[in-house]
């Protein structure tokens, strides 16, 4: 049985976003999700190392290229400790054509649109458009999830502070910002 969360989202109304609502302390669902060069990676992938999953409707969009450029600065820092990646159904062409004309290098951009599992499983999914929420999730090194942020609004940009005060509290360092 599918979850349906009504008017959970506003993206040109409400919409309703289908899949669960994931909250801190739940593990982490597995995906199935392709690189920009077209190989599957699962959440296997990431296991003994946190993980922040940047979630976005497209990358061609104000916002959601805003937050990835923004998290991905934070990658520059902090990549050796925590996996960064993006997720949006962005097609992988698109994905990394988007991540050269902005140099992002250090976060993974990694794209749904194949069947949207990710997007069902983490609770991001639009199945009115076949797109993903906005939403920032922090999953410890074992995929527990330890912080979860369902952005209600497409044009509204996901609070930074506290994901990264939550990325930080994983790793076990002081509170950065």
């Amino acid at each position: 049985m599918t979850t349906e969360r009504p008017a959970a989202f506003d993206f040109f109304g409400p919409r309703a976003l289908t899949g669960p609502e994931l909250k801190p302390g739940d593990a982490a669902p597995d995906f199935a999700l392709l690189t920009n060069k077209f190989k599957t990676v699962t959440k296997a992938a990431y296991a003994g190392k946190p993980v922040l999953i940047s979630v976005v409707p497209s990358l061609d969009t104000g916002v959601c290229s805003k937050q990835t450029i923004r998290f991905n600065e934070e990658a520059a820092v902090i990549a050796d400790k925590v996996a960064f990646l993006t997720v949006s159904a962005d097609l992988p062409f698109a994905q990394a054509r988007w991540c050269g004309h902005n140099n992002v290098a250090t976060m993974a951009t990694l794209s749904d649109h194949r069947d949207m599992n990710f997007g069902a499983a983490f609770g991001t999914l639009v199945a009115d458009f076949r797109i993903e929420s906005r939403a920032v999730f922090i999953l410890d090194a074992e995929g527990t999830v330890r912080y979860v942020e369902y952005v209600p609004v497409a044009g509204q940009e996901p609070d930074y502070n506290k994901a990264l005060n939550a990325l930080h509290e994983v790793l076990g360092d002081e509170v950065a910002a």
